[in-house]
């Protein structure tokens, strides 16, 4: 699978999926001319080949510099889509809205529902990712220090029955949950996703910024908020010289379909100016993720 937004210059970025009444819908970040993000929607039956069906329109107030980075969540007869105020600096934070079919969408009036505050960080929220855990809604998004510098990913909490709205949300630590740390992290960590899987919470995230160049790793937690890497390495680095990927691969989603498992992000390979979205399939050894086909699945 390669993807891209053909209307907006072939620019498609952080990627969401889920399966909704009987269709697969990727939500991902689109550029408009003259530099604004939005969310444009594609539809599909088989998560390999893919139709534009629409776009979220840029209605509130909060929104009039743009949206972006859109994180997804089926609970009961809904869809949920998390996503990003855009161009507002340390003031951009989490929106929330739900769909009863797959494209249009009804905003939470408490919009934006999620920032971290200032105790720790600069208060910004981004990149919001959603999933159930022990029983709760478990939100992880990225922000930044307050020299607006470091990158990094904090975690907060809501009851599945409250609504989503501005007082549901409660810290899971009053500090960062990852910071970067590794030489190919550089000054940041940023688009969690997550998957629970056997009562932990693996967490897939982008390490280091857009383009130098990102690549995929991975980290784990027992409960949800205390997290350690699984490897020193990208779980999927950047590819190489010439390919569509050689800039970056970055800013991952994995979406469960059934009994397979799905990685998907983005890559780009002029630093920036267009991207496409890609998938691997991913399963767990041992309690460990793989890429299929890497070798590692069958032990070479």
């Amino acid at each position: 699978m390669l993807f891209t937004n053909v209307s907006y210059g072939n620019f498609a970025k952080d990627p969401a999926v889920a399966a909704f009444h009987g269709h697969y819908y990727l939500y991902h970040s689109i550029r408009f001319p003259g530099g604004r993000f939005g969310i444009g929607i594609a539809e599909s039956s088989d998560l390999e080949n893919w139709t534009i069906v629409g776009e979220i329109p840029l209605e509130e107030s909060y929104e009039k510099n743009g949206i972006a980075a859109p994180g997804t969540i089926v609970l009961g007869d809904q869809l949920h889509l998390f996503y990003q105020t855009y161009g507002n600096g340390k003031h951009d934070a989490i929106c929330h809205a739900v769909s009863n079919d797959g494209i249009h969408f009804a905003r939470n009036p408490e919009n934006p529902v999620f920032s971290p505050g200032t105790q720790w960080c600069c208060g910004r929220a981004i990149d919001a990712d959603v999933c159930v855990f022990r029983g709760k809604l478990h939100l992880y998004y990225a922000t930044r220090d307050n020299d607006m510098k470091i990158q990094q990913i904090g975690g907060a909490w809501a009851d599945l029955d409250s609504g989503f709205g501005k007082k549901a949300w409660h810290p899971l630590a009053d500090h960062p949950l990852l910071i970067p740390e590794l030489p190919w992290e550089g000054e940041c960590m940023e688009a969690p996703a997550t998957i629970v899987w056997k009562g932990k919470v693996y967490l897939f995230y982008g390490g280091s910024y857009n383009c130098t160049p990102q690549q995929i790793g991975c980290a784990v937690s027992e409960d949800g908020a205390t997290f350690h890497r699984l490897s020193t390495a990208p779980f999927l680095a950047c590819g190489a010289a010439g390919t569509w990927n050689q800039c970056e691969s970055g800013h991952p989603y994995v979406f469960e379909d059934k009994d397979r498992i799905y990685l998907f992000y983005q890559g780009c390979s002029d630093h920036g100016e267009t991207w496409y979205l890609s998938k691997a399939e991913i399963r767990f050894i041992e309690e460990k993720p793989v890429i299929i086909g890497s070798g590692e699945e069958s032990g070479q």
